[in-house]
């Protein structure tokens, strides 16, 4: 077992709740949606076998309160956010591993274009870019359409509506700290669904980033802008067990295939160790080392 200590790190505007688990390479696991670190819990706990894993809650939601009144989120800000909270907690020029999942896998976009002399490896799996869609006007103006439900009628049937963009399937209830389906609707899904990723940047870094999907959801809206992405970037998508939110259901069986698509790309290390899930054969992983700092204040996680 893990141990796992959190603390909070002042950002401008807001306070971010972190975790930290495990010892070894470093590896940043960026939420998103209305989704909190507690999201990532059994996934980090497996990774954490082979690697210091970083896991928190995205501005605005649980326990990162924001300084002042709800806003429009953007996800430059959130990448701010990330990069603030790997300068604290990393080690001097100690570089690190991200995944996201979808507006978090946007984030990790940001962060591989931006500081590509720390981010080694990006995985993003299901970045909701849905302006880089042909008919990306038709989806849109569906999120336009849940906003709108979301204030004339509140989540609920908002969140019905929003199910189009997900193979009609209702959210599936996940692990949370708090519910944050208000501020998402009102202040995350628009911004998210609307930021155009910089494919000339993306294109400088594109052979150590990973678009990646769930291979339930392969027929879903929110799939598509991956697989757009991973053809103009001249890579493959990588597909992961489940749908848009298999990390969470089906963590053993992600942790694998998301150790074994980050070893497949350039920037690895030459002794690789294991990440063993339960009944199942270890699959080559990042070898263990130093854990840097965490940063003062940590405690030990309440959840």
């Amino acid at each position: 077992m893990n141990p796992c200590t959190s603390g909070t790190l002042v950002v401008p505007g807001a306070r971010i709740h972190f975790e930290v688990r495990g010892e070894g390479p470093l590896l940043l696991l960026v939420a998103g949606g209305n989704s909190d670190a507690a999201v990532f819990k059994r996934l980090a706990a497996f990774l954490a076998a082979d690697h210091r894993v970083i896991t928190y809650d995205p501005r605005g939601n649980s326990r990162s309160a924001l300084d002042g009144p709800p806003a429009e989120q953007r996800i430059e800000e959130h990448a701010d956010d990330a990069s603030r909270l790997l300068d604290h907690l990393a080690g001097p020029a100690e570089p690190v591993d991200v995944f996201g999942s979808c507006s978090g896998g946007l984030v990790a976009l940001e962060l591989a274009v931006r500081d590509p002399d720390r981010v080694r490896r990006t995985v993003a799996h299901e970045p909701p870019a849905l302006t880089v869609l042909p008919d990306a006007r038709d989806h849109l103006a569906l999120v336009d359409e849940v906003g709108e439900t979301f204030r004339r009628a509140g989540p609920a049937p908002a969140l019905r509506v929003l199910r189009a963009l997900y193979g009609g399937a209702p959210a599936p209830t996940l692990p949370e700290a708090h519910d944050n389906t208000a501020f998402f609707l009102a202040h995350v899904l628009r911004p998210a669904t609307r930021f155009v990723p910089d494919l000339a940047a993306l294109a400088a870094v594109a052979q150590r980033v990973a678009l990646a999907g769930g291979r339930d959801s392969r027929t879903h809206v929110v799939h598509r802008p991956a697989v757009v992405l991973a053809e103009r970037l001249g890579g493959q998508m990588a597909l992961f067990p489940g749908g848009h939110t298999g990390y969470a259901r089906r963590p053993g069986a992600f942790a694998r295939r998301l150790v074994e698509v980050l070893a497949a790309l350039p920037g690895a290390v030459t002794e690789p160790g294991t990440v063993t899930v339960p009944g199942t054969a270890a699959v080559p992983g990042a070898a263990a080392g130093a854990g840097g700092e965490r940063g003062p204040g940590a405690v030990t996680c309440a959840s």
